[in-house]
């Protein structure tokens, strides 16, 4: 039995229900090769809550507006739910529920005792005020207050939200349990339980997957990476500290390229001030499509899902890509690169670091005991590195690309815990 249900009415394909239809589709294929009888496979494919809610924010001039908010929990069979939380007028119950089934078996994979959830709003946050932010996100937080806890689900940062947006999450949390919960999410300010090394967790697994599937020393190693936020800027820094040459970066205001190496600590820097990476006077301007054409050795793409898509993957020329981003690639896509010899390291091992600080943080809350950076460090390492060779050992001895293997060992994990704990009447 297929799982895939795929959209086939033009005006119900959006990029969350495209999102959500690569999920289904990877989700599918990986139970075809562990045998998985049809209920079992439904039972994977279908979320465990979805919640909608309408969250009324007050503006500064007075004003009511009513935006769409939702909390998807996927999975709960090997621990609490987890997952971060997405401002993004895109943003839908779609977009969310294939976030929520990827951070599933993104935690099986690396061996952390979570499921999976994803939060999101539909809103633009660059549109608002820091106090109309703040009002969206604790009313949020009610609404959603059922579902949330540190044994129950613990959101985190994601797009449009930071670690305010969390100390906020806290605060409303903490305010109507009584107590101070630190535990109800992490990605925290350090000043309020947030463990060292997580800022920049997503980012620091991308180099070291990224290094591990190079296999080679990265010196004069080129990288093109497109998305220069939260995950693409640290990561191009971590890269070019590697050695590798940084030769072109791109965000929503444009793309920029030097072929000797671009200055990632000065582009940072003027991207801060400017607001974007576009006009930055050490770096020719580049198209921003044109930027996933370039001849270079590793592509990574860390903004949104479906950046890759059939309809430019024949142009890709990079021999590796790294997923910084979920779902940048799709399942047609997959196809063509595989054809053409490109290896994908794909978004549930490659992005991976910021859920293994994100659970490292939460133990570190739950013992009331805190870590240095350099053991956060190492943890983080220490686990990216032991999924990666499972991956790949899995890969080699089944003949499977890297993102099936890892969908092979997440669901197998998923699915293994499921059948041991049995089905309550």
């Amino acid at each position: 039995m297929s799982i895939m249900v795929p959209s086939t009415t033009p005006a119900l394909i959006t990029p969350g229900r495209q999102a959500l239809d690569s999920a289904l589709h990877q989700l599918d294929r990986a139970a075809e090769h562990l045998g998985l009888d049809d209920g079992l496979r439904t039972m994977l494919a279908t979320p465990r809550r979805s919640l909608t809610v309408s969250v009324p924010v007050r503006r500064e001039d007075g004003r009511l507006d009513v935006v769409q908010g939702y909390r998807v929990q996927h999975n709960v069979s090997r621990g609490p739910a987890k997952g971060g939380l997405r401002f993004h007028p895109a943003v839908d119950i779609h977009e969310v529920t294939a976030l929520a089934m990827w951070m599933t078996w993104k935690c099986a994979l690396v061996g952390i005792p979570y499921g999976g959830a994803k939060g999101g709003v539909a809103v633009d946050p660059t549109g608002l005020t820091t106090r109309e932010l703040e009002r969206l996100t604790r009313r949020y937080v009610n609404e959603i207050l059922p579902l949330i806890g540190p044994e129950k689900d613990i959101p985190a940062p994601d797009v449009g939200t930071d670690e305010r947006t969390m100390a906020w999450i806290m605060d409303t949390y903490s305010v109507n349990t009584g107590y101070s919960v630190p535990g109800v999410v992490t990605g925290k300010p350090t000043t309020l339980g947030g463990s060292l090394g997580r800022a920049g967790a997503t980012s620091r697994g991308v180099q070291i997957a990224a290094l591990a599937a190079l296999g080679r020393s990265p010196e004069g190693v080129t990288v093109a990476v497109q998305g220069f936020g939260k995950v693409g800027g640290p990561a191009a820094q971590y890269l070019a500290d590697a050695g590798c040459k940084v030769v072109a970066v791109s965000d929503v205001s444009g793309a920029v390229y030097n072929a000797a190496g671009l200055d990632v600590a000065r582009l940072r820097a003027w991207a801060a001030e400017s607001g974007g990476v576009r006009g930055f006077h050490q770096a020719d301007e580049l198209p921003r499509e044109d930027l996933f054409e370039l001849d270079v050795d590793v592509l990574v793409p860390a903004a949104l899902e479906g950046a890759i898509t059939e309809a430019n993957a024949p142009r890709v020329r990079a021999r590796l890509i790294v997923e910084g981003a979920n779902g940048p690639v799709t399942p047609e896509a997959d196809e063509i690169l595989a054809a053409n010899g490109t290896t994908v390291v794909p978004d549930i091992l490659a992005n991976a670091g910021g859920v293994i600080v994100s659970y490292l943080e939460w133990v570190q809350n739950m013992q009331a005991y805190s870590w240095s950076s350099g053991d956060v460090e190492l943890k983080l390492r220490e686990l990216m590195l032991a999924a990666y060779a499972e991956v790949t050992a899995t890969a080699a001895d089944r003949g499977l690309t890297l993102r099936q293997a890892a969908h092979v060992i997440g669901v197998s994990r998923v699915a293994e815990a499921h059948q041991m704990r049995g089905l309550y009447p």
